[in-house]
């Protein structure tokens, strides 16, 4: 059974044979609430569910024991059920990922392989691309004049106003017939109110240029309107000062392959964690761009044309989307593999993640440059693989315990939150967490130059063929020395389980962070246990 808990409006379908839970926690006059929180998590796991999907945030980051969507988490995985939570959408800034608790896995957002393109042609031959959903009726035969928002302006309107097509703004005698271009420095208006502003005044199209298009596909019906990236826009720019009359249309929206796929999302919040830079956050990544969801429908949607119906269906992006796709995908690990733990379904994701693009080359972030696991965790998600993973690194209830001392928190209050009788070990410390936690990813938070190279423990489990053998493999940035002993590992039916070791040492390295991977593999199974450390 898979939980879906969603303050969103929609989620895409992922397990399609999954019995789905809702649990409302969230109300307009109460909001998000703890308690709410701490109630469902229980009733979820009191009605047998096995995945719960958390698809919400906040800009506050508690801390582990503050925080109730990780306190339920913990009682979760004592229960056995899965906690999958979203990293958050205040990225592309450092330190914003959100659910860094390791027992949550955390998913980061990637695009996919369409989009929905609505083309503008300008008077002067050139085509810019242009993403919205639209169904206008104009065609390329004919161009209609282009105007600036702050040139159409009514008359006492700041100029601010009319630029970012405030509603209001516009006068219907300047902008009638005209398409219309505006900007959207004034983040507080929605697409929605600028599309009504220029319509409402018989623009014949409005031309949006922001700075970050991917993150809400506006579904503009038979209005011609589209949204342009900034450095295209100041194509269109150029083109109204250059020309003494400048002309354009907007075409109605086609749906076009995109390469590379997947690339990170702008708005996916990043690592490192704000709490701890010894656990890697996000986990992973999954599709959560311009996904289509299910949604309640709405009489007075926006962009209706008329006659029709409002859709069951919408195009959504945010992390929201992206948690439920793994959530699925742990649900069909769980279906194939019922007798694995939490930690076994987290780790086969993780390790079997892939780390290139549809052009087999690395994944990138929306700038062109190669994805950091801060940004993309471990990689893109791939269920399929993650059924037989060959390896696995399964994390105790003991693991997260230790966590939680070595973090800081007392005995007492950790005993108090996780109802156990639990002592924390002596010599507690922050650096001990990375190595502590037999976790399918490694991140050093300060590996000092000075000193000894630092040595970090993993166990992993063979959960593939009875008999076979693993030879290890280390991909690391220059400068970074990185070890790995044994590096063959043998497995047979008395041997499941074996530990192994990785040094870092950074004397070598410039400082900053490194990232890289071990790879495991026996000639069939791979498996990947990325690594981030930051050299002081």
């Amino acid at each position: 059974m898979l939980v879906f808990m969603d303050w969103q409006e929609g989620q895409p379908e992922v397990g399609p044979s999954a019995r789905i839970a809702s649990y409302n926690i969230c109300s307009e006059r109460a909001g998000c609430t703890a308690d709410a929180m701490l109630k469902a998590i229980d009733d979820a796991i009191e009605d047998g569910v096995d995945v719960i999907s958390i698809s919400m945030g906040s800009d506050i980051q508690l801390g582990f024991l503050q925080d109730p969507v990780a306190i339920g988490a913990f009682h979760a995985e004592q229960m056995g059920v899965m906690v999958i939570c979203s990293a958050g959408n205040d990225g592309p800034d450092a330190y914003t990922v959100s659910h860094t608790a390791p027992w949550i896995l955390t998913v980061a957002a990637s695009s996919i392989d369409r989009d929905f393109q609505s083309r503008v042609m300008l008077g002067n031959g050139r085509t810019i691309e242009g993403s919205a959903i639209n169904f206008s009726n104009l065609t390329r035969s004919k161009m209609y004049p282009l105007a600036l928002g702050e040139n159409v302006a009514s008359n006492n309107t700041l100029v601010s106003d009319a630029r970012n097509c405030v509603p209001g703004s516009l006068d219907s005698k300047k902008a009638s017939g005209k398409i219309i271009v505006c900007v959207t420095s004034n983040k507080t208006i929605w697409k929605e109110d600028r599309a009504y502003a220029a319509e409402s005044v018989k623009a014949r199209g409005l031309i949006l240029v922001g700075e970050n298009v991917e993150g809400y596909l506006y579904k503009a019906g038979s209005f011609p309107f589209t949204e342009v990236e900034k450095h295209a826009g100041y194509k269109i720019f150029n083109y109204i000062k250059s020309s003494k009359k400048p002309v354009a249309t907007i075409l109605p929206s086609v749906d076009v392959g995109i390469r590379p796929s997947p690339v990170v999302a702008s708005f996916s919040s990043r690592g490192p964690g704000n709490l701890t830079e010894n656990i890697l956050k996000p986990d992973i990544m999954a599709p959560g761009v311009h996904i289509l969801a299910a949604i309640p429908p709405l009489s007075d949607e926006p962009g209706l044309p008329i006659g029709k119906k409002p859709s069951k269906f919408g195009i959504k992006s945010g992390t929201s989307m992206a948690c439920p796709h793994v959530s699925g995908a742990a649900a069909f690990i769980k279906s194939v593999h019922p007798n694995w733990s939490t930690s076994m379904i987290r780790s086969a994701l993780m390790t079997t993640a892939t780390i290139s693009n549809n052009m087999e080359k690395p994944l990138t972030n929306t700038s062109g440059y190669p994805a950091s696991p801060h940004e993309a965790g471990v990689g893109e998600i791939s269920p399929a693989r993650a059924l037989d993973p060959g390896l696995v690194f399964e994390t105790t209830e003991e693991d997260y315990l230790n966590f939680l001392c070595y973090y800081g928190y007392s005995e007492t209050k950790v005993k108090k939150m996780t109802k156990t009788k639990f002592k924390c070990p002596k010599g507690s410390s922050k650096e001990l967490i990375t190595s502590s936690i037999n976790h399918p990813s490694i991140s050093i938070g300060k590996l000092d130059q000075k000193h000894p190279a630092q040595i970090i423990r993993r166990k992993m489990t063979n959960v593939g063929s009875t008999n076979a053998s693993y030879y290890s493999r280390v991909y690391a940035s220059r400068g970074l020395t990185v070890n790995v002993s044994p590096k063959k590992i043998s497995f047979n039916e008395s041997k499941r389980k074996a530990w192994f070791r990785v040094l870092f040492d950074g004397r070598k390295a410039p400082k900053g962070y490194h990232f890289g991977y071990v790879m495991w593999s026996d000639g069939h199974h791979r498996a990947r246990i990325v690594f981030a450390v930051n050299v002081h």
